[in-house]
């Protein structure tokens, strides 16, 4: 499991919340676009938690990139 530890509590247990539900998502899911869309929704969830804490934003929107997603 991937821990965010950035010193916001807030922002932390949002992604660390956010981290398993998108493990449990990729676990179930049936098809590579099952485990796109969870990826894409964890990583959403983390920038928008990211933005409204004041916390560093370029790893996500670099996952994001990654997967194809541009903007927020």
């Amino acid at each position: 499991m991937s821990t965010v530890n950035s010193g916001n509590r807030t922002h932390d247990t949002t992604c660390n919340q956010s981290e398993g539900v998108r493990q449990v998502s990729v676990a179930a899911a049936t098809t590579q676009a099952a485990v796109n869309t969870a990826e894409i929704l964890h990583y959403r969830n983390c920038l928008a938690s990211a933005l409204a804490n004041n916390c560093g934003v370029q790893p996500f929107m670099s996952a994001l990139r990654s997967l194809g997603v541009t903007g927020q």
